[in-house]
């Protein structure tokens, strides 16, 4: 930021760039998750609203916002893998300057994975995706298309 000193002792504030889409609770947000833990999985906010983001924003879905039911059995290791691309609900600002996401809506959760093979997965069900090179079917919280 820059000051500029005006007559009097009044002060102006001036951006020094325009900022980009700042997630905010309510917003639909695209992710791609870095980290899976036994709990959460952290993921680096893309877009806001359709809106590419110019400032980095992590997010982080804990196991009971990745899905709407039987919340005391998602097995975070069958729901996202690191590189995996997410359609998010912004929940709130959590802790440790993190964004607190959902993925517990239909429409919400991994819009685009690659296989452990590096080949692209395609969903077959809202909780698998099959491997375009092998066949192989990998288990994730896959969003709606519509």
């Amino acid at each position: 930021l820059v000051l500029v000193w005006l007559q009097r002792s009044t002060v102006e504030v001036v951006g020094h760039k325009a900022h980009g889409a700042v997630p905010q609770p309510g917003s639909i947000v695209i992710a791609r998750v870095t980290k899976v833990m036994a709990r959460m999985a952290s993921a680096d906010i893309m877009c806001v609203d359709s809106k590419a983001v110019k400032e980095k924003f992590t997010g982080m879905i804990r196991q009971q916002d990745v899905r709407a039911t039987e919340i005391d059995k998602v097995d975070m290791y069958q729901s996202y893998r690191p590189g995996d691309i997410v359609r998010a609900l912004v929940l709130s600002l959590g802790d440790a300057r993190a964004y607190y996401l959902s993925t517990a809506k239909n429409e919400l959760g991994v819009v685009s994975a690659q296989s452990i093979a590096g080949g692209t997965l395609v969903p077959t069900s809202w909780t698998e995706m099959q491997c375009e090179l092998t066949g192989q079917i990998e288990q994730r919280k896959v969003a709606k298309v519509e």
